[in-house]
């Protein structure tokens, strides 16, 4: 993710801080550091305070997602990276647990850890006042107080009290709608459950909403337009899966597409955009693949003041290679992983021709069509039998 810097290593797992954590540093310095606003006294030490405080509280969430990703690594997934976000934090895998047993535990995992935290702060604050280093009453108004070891208690038992609560909701794309997802598929196939734990999770969304408008909490509706937004994705990402699975790279491919030699100048190239619609073209020596030049390639190129130039010289030789056996959803995968928009095609060692994110999507709305039009034959056939 840009404008995020790596700050620790964990197990293999690159932990980042995305440049808009700032935002949270300086909220706590504020909080603390001028309790009655810019009008009131400075406090230099309540801003450190605030500062250490919101750092503690990020922790939690850094141990909340390695709770997610230490398990993920049990079963065999690779954790890219974890990213400090002003809203939280985000656990980055390569990809998701085909198993639902195995998504399960890994949702669970992550608000397993807060509640652990939440225990322990329980009977360390319990100890404290049996030991007479704090007040039993004290404890009970904690997150308002001034700069004490009081307040650093009360905010941190509150966070992770609140992030294990919040994340157990059974709405995408929070832990508890993945676990839900994961008990349904247990008994059902992946894509109904994902149908209905989607489903709740928008009923849920729109609950919230609707109660935030009524009472005038703001926050609560934008929380509840991105859960609502959140869930809407994992349903048509799961409806993508689920039809992509079928077909394979050597469906997608453009049979006919238009191919360049190296000595060719880019002159004859717009000719080709302009005639042809193609975006994309393969450079070829004989049988042989070299690279890709894109219409971008081609903008940026006229856009200089550079004389026609030569497509030997503008063409990308670094191009990923699959196999046309591939499925096609494995490819989507790992051309974003890979921040790849375009892929070479393969059988073999022979070359077939490319394939783009926008002819995924292409063959993704065509076979969603065949499906659809297949199930109304099928239905059709039903009633009649």
């Amino acid at each position: 993710m840009k404008w995020s810097y790596s700050i620790a290593r964990i197990s293999g797992i690159d932990i980042k801080v995305h440049a808009t954590f700032a935002l949270i540093l300086a909220y706590g310095a504020f909080r603390w550091g001028f309790p009655k606003g810019f009008e009131g006294e400075s406090s230099l030490p309540g801003a450190v305070f605030g500062m250490g405080l919101m750092i503690l509280l990020f922790t939690c969430v850094v141990l909340h997602e390695l709770g997610h990703s230490l398990v993920a690594q049990k079963f065999g997934l690779t954790v890219r990276e974890i990213v400090l976000l002003p809203i939280g934090g985000v656990a980055r895998l390569e990809k998701n647990p085909e198993k639902p047993l195995h998504e399960l535990l890994i949702a669970a995992a992550g608000p397993l850890v807060n509640v652990a935290i939440a225990v322990l702060l329980f009977f360390a604050g319990g100890l404290a006042v049996n030991f007479g280093a704090l007040e039993g009453r004290s404890l009970l108004q904690t997150t308002d107080g001034p700069p004490s070891l009081v307040t650093l208690w009360g905010w941190l038992f509150t966070a992770n009290v609140a992030l294990a609560l919040f994340n157990l909701i059974p709405a995408f794309p929070m832990d508890g709608g993945r676990i839900l997802r994961a008990g349904l598929a247990l008994k059902m196939g992946f894509s109904r459950a994902t149908r209905i734990a989607t489903g709740v999770g928008q009923a849920i969304a729109f609950a919230f909403g609707l109660f935030g408008v009524l009472s005038g909490n703001i926050l609560l509706v934008v929380v509840a337009f991105f859960v609502f937004m959140g869930a809407g994705q994992e349903r048509a990402e799961e409806q993508a899966r689920t039809v992509l699975t079928t077909l394979r790279v050597g469906d997608a491919y453009n049979k006919h597409a238009l191919t360049l030699n190296p000595g060719d100048h880019v002159s004859k190239v717009v000719d080709y955009i302009l005639t042809s619609y193609q975006p994309d073209f393969a450079v070829m020596q004989g049988n042989g693949f070299l690279g890709v030049v894109t219409r971008d390639d081609i903008l940026k190129t006229l856009a200089t003041e550079v004389t026609d130039l030569y497509v030997a010289g503008i063409m990308r030789r670094d191009v990923l290679t699959v196999q046309a056996s591939q499925g096609l959803d494995d490819v989507r995968r790992l051309m974003g992983e890979k921040g790849e928009r375009i892929v070479a095609v393969n059988s073999g060692e022979e070359f077939l021709g490319l394939v783009s994110a926008e002819d995924i999507g292409e063959a993704l709305v065509v076979a969603s069509f065949v499906q659809l039009r297949d199930k109304r034959r099928a239905d059709a056939a039903a009633e009649e039998a």
